[in-house]
């Protein structure tokens, strides 16, 4: 049976010059019209103990953060830095002093700018090594604190076109290349996966993915064909790869076709087909529909995603046109465990609204909250109905924080921030309605929704 959790995860949110950190690719992005810099964000390096306070009050007992490769070791390739160290060491005893389990994640796109300037990030061998050895020491570091790992943020993404914008990539972007980062990724995966399973026995480590359910734009068969073999290559690939080590015979045999068989480099399968997962974790957000009609004769099927997207009629969508669908979170849950019989976690559940304060009333979000009710409700038929074994809900998340595209005006928190795009302001922490709406499910575990 599940337990209630719910989380505030934390993206190289502040301190780009501070405690000894190197830049990552993200602290060389400007502000844009619709986007902020990546400088200050929510200043959770020196505010985290109030948002621990936040957690507590709310109930939560999950935190999932990640470590900002850069921050420990600010080349990603040299010495490792003590004082970023710390930072993580100190946050971790404070979440345990609160009653609240922390979970690593340790990739969330934010490549150390030198390996991607000067290596191509994850096209080379060299930042394989790197990762692995700044995963491992990781490991090392929090084994004894942290019970719940993963690598890397939304894993199957380096299987598809948005590979190329969270690897530290520069290059042509062709489906060759994707196939070289989505082997190096698995391979950086496998590698603490199985150092944890061989090492560590009290911990656990999981893949995690986006998971995004498709389904075709109509009963017309290459709508569905495409449809099913999109999702081989986006998302079952992969789950296969996390439970047995072994890639999906489809995408085999397209490699083969294409003849990039060298890319199966025999070290990195020996790596890989060591991999197991001890649950497996995913996004989820809103479904997508796909259009055979929109994808040209011989697109890779990795790119089936973004050229055949299409509106479906039937589902509401937020302002950014991300489709509300709680039955889609249950097929999802039902889907994974039934092809792996392994605990699912969902770690990344929410809606992005955009939403201002006046200063002095509680922010009405009645609508965040019924999305949190249908999709909680989901998941609990998943347990209840389709025997799904879950082992917790993590939604996005306790706070605003700036989107993976850096809009802080795509609001998906339960405590409202004080700042814009442009604007700092105060950065006053506010809780919103459904703050005190989500703090009576998780005293309920889920039972009063």
């Amino acid at each position: 049976m599940y337990k209630l959790k719910n989380c505030l995860y934390k993206l190289n949110v502040s301190a780009y010059n501070e405690g000894g950190k190197g830049k990552s690719v993200y602290d060389v992005r400007e502000a844009t019209a619709n986007a902020s810099d990546w400088k200050v964000a929510i200043d959770e390096y020196h505010r985290y103990p109030e948002d621990i306070s936040l957690m507590k009050e709310m109930g939560m007992n999950c935190y999932r953060f990640q470590i900002s490769w850069s921050r420990v070791n600010p080349t990603g390739d040299g010495d490792f830095n003590e004082e970023g160290i710390k930072f993580y060491s100190d946050l971790i005893d404070q979440l345990l002093a609160a009653g609240i389990t922390p979970m690593i994640c340790l990739y969330h796109f934010d490549m150390p700018l030198h390996l991607a300037e000067d290596y191509n990030g994850f096209m080379s061998d060299h930042v394989v090594a790197a990762f692995i050895r700044y995963g491992k020491e990781m490991v090392k570091r929090f084994a004894d604190r942290v019970p719940y790992w993963i690598t890397f943020n939304e894993q199957n993404l380096y299987g598809v076109p948005e590979a190329f914008k969270i690897s530290g990539y520069s290059g042509d972007r062709t489906p060759r290349d994707l196939y070289q980062i989505q082997q190096h990724v698995i391979t950086c995966h496998a590698a603490i996966a199985n150092e944890i399973h061989d090492n560590y026995p009290n911990i656990q480590i999981g893949g995690m993915l986006a998971y995004q359910e498709v389904y075709p734009n109509s009963s017309l068969p290459e709508d569905v064909a495409h449809t099913r073999k999109f999702l081989e290559f986006a998302d079952t690939n992969l789950i296969r790869l996390f439970t047995e080590g072994k890639y999906s015979s489809e995408v085999l045999q397209y490699i083969r076709q294409q003849r990039w068989n060298d890319l199966l480099d025999p070290n990195e399968m020996e790596i890989i087909e060591k991999c197991k997962s001890d649950f497996l974790s995913f996004s989820y957000y809103s479904t997508a529909t796909l259009d055979s009609t929109k994808i040209p004769v011989a697109t890779c099927p990795n790119f089936y995603g973004v050229l055949g997207h299409t509106t479906n009629p039937y589902l509401q969508t937020n302002e950014w046109n991300w489709q509300i669908d709680p039955l889609g979170f249950r097929t999802v849950l039902t889907t994974i465990y039934n092809e792996t019989h392994v605990p699912v976690f969902p770690i990344e559940n929410g809606i992005g609204v955009r939403e201002n304060w006046d200063g002095v009333h509680e922010i009405d979000d009645d609508y965040r909250i019924r999305y949190h009710q249908a999709h909680i409700q989901a998941m609990k038929d998943a347990v209840t109905i389709d025997g799904v074994e879950c082992i917790g809900y993590l939604g996005w998340g306790l706070i605003d924080i700036p989107s993976s595209a850096g809009n802080m005006d795509k609001r998906y928190g339960m405590v409202y921030v004080n700042r814009d795009n442009h604007d700092l302001k105060d950065m006053k922490r506010v809780p919103k309605k459904s703050f005190h709406w989500f703090k009576k499910v998780i005293a309920s575990n889920g039972e009063q929704l």
